[in-house]
């Protein structure tokens, strides 16, 4: 099953970084669920910003991780190379 990694854009301007295997779902969750993170449900609306798909959830965890560790500047750098 396929696993996407996802940049997310909050209301204010911070990044959410996570981790799904059903992307437009849970995009919507972030935005209107309480079964958001709670990181997003006070920074509503987020935008999806960036995303990757990976084969399974080994490496797109592996990768959320990585991602996490970058640093604002090149979080940015990545979302405007796509």
């Amino acid at each position: 099953m396929r696993h996407f990694v996802y940049i997310l854009e909050c209301a204010d301007t911070s990044f959410y970084i996570g981790c799904t295997n059903n992307l437009e779902k849970r995009l919507k969750e972030h935005n209107t669920s309480k079964q958001g993170a709670h990181y997003t449900k006070i920074r509503r609306p987020v935008v999806l910003k960036y995303s990757e798909i990976f084969p399974n959830l080994k490496k797109a965890r592996a990768r959320e991780a990585a991602l996490k560790r970058l640093s604002r500047e090149k979080k940015l750098a990545l979302i405007t190379q796509s």
